[in-house]
């Protein structure tokens, strides 16, 4: 059986999605550290100059590296679970944080290193890299309402609109060209709606099974 990551830009539906293949699968979920993460509400409401006396991105960045190696290398250990996304993806949330300037180019070096050592380490374990990236890809528009439909207080100022204006625009070609531990499988979240729609719901895991089918996993 596999170990499945689940990709995507802030809003689409990661949660869920990994929550509903995990019941499918009858698979370990291992979600992302958002409840408990003391540093995200400062990323998101905190001014520039704080920002810049404070270094909020980069601490939240080394954060999610930490809390994402540990989910990854229990992960990795058994034949079976979900990822509410992974490791790999964070180095780009570390570069569009330095194209704005909120992260230094030393402190974007020292996360490189940081990451390069842990990734040598996943190097080490029974399995080497997850399966199956389930990518969910969607418009600008279905990602700004998802976000507004969820609901949380510290990500819904106006001011970061071009933040994730700007994290979507290149999160495609990231995928397509830069991510390579394993096969994607691409879900249009613009017609899907896995938790209000069953039929969606059941769409999903039959493509993610016939995908897992497909690559000799199941």
């Amino acid at each position: 059986m596999a170990v499945i990551v689940v990709g995507g830009m802030i809003g689409l539906g990661k949660t869920s999605v990994a929550t509903l293949l995990g019941q499918a699968l009858h698979s370990e979920v291992f979600f992302e550290s958002v409840d408990d993460n003391p540093i995200l509400p400062l990323f998101y409401t905190a001014s520039p100059e704080e920002i810049e006396k404070k270094r909020y991105p980069f601490l939240l960045q080394l954060h999610f590296l930490n809390s994402r190696f540990k989910a990854i290398k229990q992960a990795l250990v058994h034949n079976r679970n979900v990822l509410d996304r992974s490791i790999y993806e964070d180095w780009y949330f570390a570069k569009v944080n330095l194209e704005l300037g909120r992260i230094s180019p030393l402190e974007f070096e020292v996360y490189e290193g940081l990451a390069d050592n842990m990734m040598s380490e996943l190097a080490e374990l029974p399995k080497k890299a997850p399966d199956l990236m389930v990518y969910l890809k969607g418009s600008f528009d279905t990602v700004m309402h998802r976000i507004s439909l969820r609901g949380r207080s510290f990500e819904q100022d106006a001011s970061l609109v071009e933040y994730y204006r700007l994290l979507w625009s290149g999160y495609d070609h990231w995928v397509m060209n830069h991510y390579n531990a394993s096969e994607v499988l691409i879900v249009d979240m613009d017609q899907m709606d896995v938790v209000h729609r069953p039929e969606d719901a059941a769409a999903l895991v039959a493509a993610v099974k016939e995908k897992l089918m497909d690559l000799q996993i199941v």
